[in-house]
């Protein structure tokens, strides 16, 4: 017997509050979780509205921390950022704010950094298929071809 438990609208709201402060979400996140609850589409609004208007809600600063986190933490380029913001629904606007958050020479020193790495990991003895592996991944990584280029012609 599947017993699922009922929450007021008020029980909900705070769940959803303590949801966006534990860590930064975009609407697409809220609204996925908000799912979860069997909520008609003016209760949903009415939560979405309050966590908007109480700054639990903010797509900008989420896409900036996510931008900023996702470089810095997994040394995702910006290509591969700028999908993921796609994915969860970011608009143009403020996908290119996000990318702002990145600073240009710590974008290239992880780039270099992530190269060296994969050179020295990969154990293959054909320079161009060695090449082109590190490539590969450079690219998976979301950097930019042509910068992976330069780099790589040295």
């Amino acid at each position: 017997m599947n017993l699922k438990k009922s929450y007021s609208l008020e029980e909900i709201q705070q769940k959803m509050a303590n949801y966006c402060i534990y860590q930064d979400r975009c609407h697409y996140d809220v609204e996925k979780k908000l799912s979860e609850y069997d909520l008609i589409p003016e209760a949903k609004d009415h939560i979405l509205l309050f966590l908007i208007q109480h700054d639990f809600l903010n797509e900008e600063r989420f896409a900036k921390s996510f931008a900023r986190g996702k470089f810095n933490q997994k040394h995702w380029g910006k290509n591969r950022i700028k999908r993921e913001l796609k994915f969860r629904k970011i608009n143009n606007r403020l996908v290119d704010i996000a990318l702002l958050e990145i600073d240009s020479r710590d974008y290239f020193k992880t780039l270099e950094m992530l190269y060296l790495k994969k050179n020295k990991e990969i154990k293959e003895s054909n320079p161009y298929k060695k090449r082109q592996k590190i490539y590969q991944h450079l690219i998976y990584k979301g950097f930019e071809s042509d910068l992976i280029l330069d780099l790589m012609k040295d």
